[in-house]
Protein backbone atom coordinates (compact mmCIF):
# COMPACT_ATOMS: atom_id res chain seq x y z
CA UNK A 1 0.00 0.00 0.00
CA UNK A 2 1.12 3.46 -1.33
CA UNK A 3 0.26 6.38 1.12
CA UNK A 4 1.50 8.94 -1.30
CA UNK A 5 0.90 8.83 -4.54
CA UNK A 6 2.97 10.06 -7.28
CA UNK A 7 1.18 13.03 -8.27
CA UNK A 8 1.28 14.22 -4.22
CA UNK A 9 5.05 13.64 -4.37
CA UNK A 10 5.80 15.88 -7.49
CA UNK A 11 3.63 18.58 -6.12
CA UNK A 12 5.76 18.40 -2.92
CA UNK A 13 8.53 18.80 -4.80
CA UNK A 14 7.95 21.70 -7.13
CA UNK A 15 6.55 23.93 -4.24
CA UNK A 16 9.99 24.66 -2.49
CA UNK A 17 11.25 25.19 -6.02
CA UNK A 18 11.24 28.82 -5.60
CA UNK A 19 13.20 28.83 -2.51
CA UNK A 20 15.82 26.58 -3.83
CA UNK A 21 16.43 29.37 -6.85
CA UNK A 22 16.69 32.13 -4.17
CA UNK A 23 18.88 30.13 -2.15
CA UNK A 24 21.23 29.83 -5.37
CA UNK A 25 20.86 33.39 -6.16
CA UNK A 26 21.70 34.89 -2.94
CA UNK A 27 25.37 34.62 -3.47
CA UNK A 28 25.12 36.87 -6.69
CA UNK A 29 23.24 39.31 -4.29
CA UNK A 30 26.11 39.06 -1.53
CA UNK A 31 28.43 39.44 -4.15
CA UNK A 32 26.67 42.61 -5.86
CA UNK A 33 26.11 44.44 -2.66
CA UNK A 34 30.09 43.94 -1.38
CA UNK A 35 31.30 44.98 -4.89
CA UNK A 36 29.12 48.12 -4.48
CA UNK A 37 30.95 48.88 -1.29
CA UNK A 38 34.28 47.79 -2.32
CA UNK A 39 34.70 49.44 -5.59
CA UNK A 40 31.75 51.60 -6.81
CA UNK A 41 30.78 53.59 -3.80
CA UNK A 42 34.48 54.66 -3.27
CA UNK A 43 35.22 55.13 -6.73
CA UNK A 44 32.36 57.85 -6.69
CA UNK A 45 33.54 59.00 -3.82
CA UNK A 46 37.15 60.10 -5.28
CA UNK A 47 35.82 61.48 -8.69
CA UNK A 48 33.46 63.97 -6.04
CA UNK A 49 36.77 65.16 -4.51
CA UNK A 50 38.27 65.02 -7.55
CA UNK A 51 36.24 67.67 -8.93
CA UNK A 52 36.07 69.72 -5.48
CA UNK A 53 39.08 70.28 -6.17
CA UNK A 54 39.23 71.85 -9.31
CA UNK A 55 36.33 73.91 -8.77
CA UNK A 56 37.81 75.61 -5.62
CA UNK A 57 41.33 76.14 -7.36
CA UNK A 58 42.67 80.05 -6.86
CA UNK A 59 45.64 82.32 -7.82
CA UNK A 60 48.33 81.61 -5.69
CA UNK A 61 47.62 77.83 -5.57
CA UNK A 62 50.78 75.44 -6.63
CA UNK A 63 49.54 72.82 -8.83
CA UNK A 64 50.47 69.29 -10.67
CA UNK A 65 49.57 68.78 -13.82
CA UNK A 66 48.78 65.14 -15.03
CA UNK A 67 51.93 65.74 -17.54
CA UNK A 68 53.71 66.53 -14.21
CA UNK A 69 54.62 70.00 -14.78
CA UNK A 70 54.74 72.02 -11.35
CA UNK A 71 52.85 75.59 -11.29
CA UNK A 72 51.83 78.24 -9.22
CA UNK A 73 48.47 79.76 -10.69
CA UNK A 74 48.47 83.26 -11.65
CA UNK A 75 45.17 83.52 -13.42
CA UNK A 76 41.52 81.66 -13.80
CA UNK A 77 40.69 82.32 -17.32
CA UNK A 78 37.00 80.90 -16.56
CA UNK A 79 35.68 77.56 -15.38
CA UNK A 80 37.43 75.55 -17.91
CA UNK A 81 40.54 77.09 -17.62
CA UNK A 82 43.73 78.38 -15.53
CA UNK A 83 46.80 80.30 -16.23
CA UNK A 84 50.05 78.80 -14.49
CA UNK A 85 53.57 80.00 -13.62
CA UNK A 86 55.83 76.81 -14.53
CA UNK A 87 59.08 79.47 -14.24
CA UNK A 88 59.90 82.72 -13.71
CA UNK A 89 57.51 85.05 -16.41
CA UNK A 90 56.53 81.42 -18.18
CA UNK A 91 53.21 81.51 -18.35
CA UNK A 92 50.66 78.71 -20.02
CA UNK A 93 46.96 78.59 -20.35
CA UNK A 94 46.04 74.84 -18.71
CA UNK A 95 42.42 73.32 -18.79
CA UNK A 96 41.53 72.61 -15.44
CA UNK A 97 40.37 69.29 -15.95
CA UNK A 98 43.92 67.74 -16.63
CA UNK A 99 44.95 68.87 -13.11
CA UNK A 100 45.85 66.23 -10.71
CA UNK A 101 46.43 68.03 -7.67
CA UNK A 102 46.71 71.16 -5.41
CA UNK A 103 49.88 70.87 -3.27
CA UNK A 104 49.69 74.28 -1.42
CA UNK A 105 46.89 76.17 -1.28
CA UNK A 106 47.03 79.69 -2.17
CA UNK A 107 46.27 82.79 0.44
CA UNK A 108 42.25 83.96 0.11
CA UNK A 109 41.63 87.10 -1.63
CA UNK A 110 41.22 89.79 0.29
CA UNK A 111 38.11 91.81 0.61
CA UNK A 112 37.72 95.16 -0.68
CA UNK A 113 36.38 96.47 2.48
Amino acid sequence: MNFITPAFAQTAAGASGGADILMQLAPFGIILIIMYFLILRPQQQRAKAQQDMITNIRRGDTVVTNGGLIGKVTKTIDDSEIEIEIAPNVRVRQSRVAIADVRAKGEPVKDNA
